[in-house]
């Protein structure tokens, strides 16, 4: 055969570019009141590198999931008045990481937009599913069974993920149909929401514009 025929057979090489997840998604917020002082970076892009050092250490626990699960790198330095108690502390941290997601995400183009992801953990399963839709709301299910995970209150999971999806502007269901141990309702949760998150910020390789009928979120 001859080279002409040879070079008539091969395959014409594709001009489609594949699209890949930008190397600028990212964001470094700096908070500081006369109740906390906040540092925190994320990198959407990133591996799961998480460095969290927050002063409350079961909350260290919960970020660390949130990151892994979601494959960011994350890091938060925060300290607060835990004279008080961790309140302000673990509500300005979902502050800051809410306006760090909205931050790196800029105009959203090209991104899924949803997200949903259902944990099990032991006897436990939670239920996530989300909208970076550009408008905050919030609906959160679950009933634990006391008050505390060890000193950490279990009421301040709520706080810092409404406070997380009010400034992502992201609407938020979060669901715990069933579950038995404190400890693992928080983790499915955290774990959860890292993977729903994963999957919503993720650049979809069909979408070319922002994934919204108006043209914006």
């Amino acid at each position: 055969m001859s080279k002409a025929k040879k070079a008539k057979t091969r395959p014409a090489p594709s001009r489609a570019k594949p699209r890949r997840a930008s190397s600028g998604r990212r964001a470094a917020i700096r908070r500081s009141t006369r109740e906390t002082s906040i540092d925190l970076s994320i990198d959407l892009d990133g591996s799961g590198r998480v460095e969290v050092d927050t002063g409350v250490g079961f909350f260290d626990h919960m970020l660390t999931h949130i990151g892994r699960h979601g494959l960011f790198d994350l890091k938060v330095q925060a300290r607060g008045d835990y004279q008080v108690d961790d309140h302000h502390t673990v509500e300005d941290v979902g502050i800051c990481l809410g306006e760090a997601i909205a931050q790196a995400l800029a105009d959203k183009k090209g991104i899924r937009r949803y997200g949903f992801f259902i944990a099990p953990m032991e006897e436990t399963v939670a239920q996530i599913a989300l909208d970076l839709s550009g408008r905050s709301a919030m609906v959160y299910k679950v009933r634990y069974r006391g008050s505390k995970i060890g000193r950490f209150d279990v009421q301040l999971v709520e706080e810092f993920l409404r406070a997380m999806a009010a400034n992502a502007k992201m609407n938020l269901h979060v669901s715990v149909p069933y579950g038995g141990n404190n400890h693992h309702i928080a983790e499915a949760i955290c774990k959860a929401l890292g993977k729903a998150l994963r999957v919503a910020v993720e650049l979809d390789q069909r979408e070319t514009a922002v994934p919204s009928t108006k043209g914006i979120l």
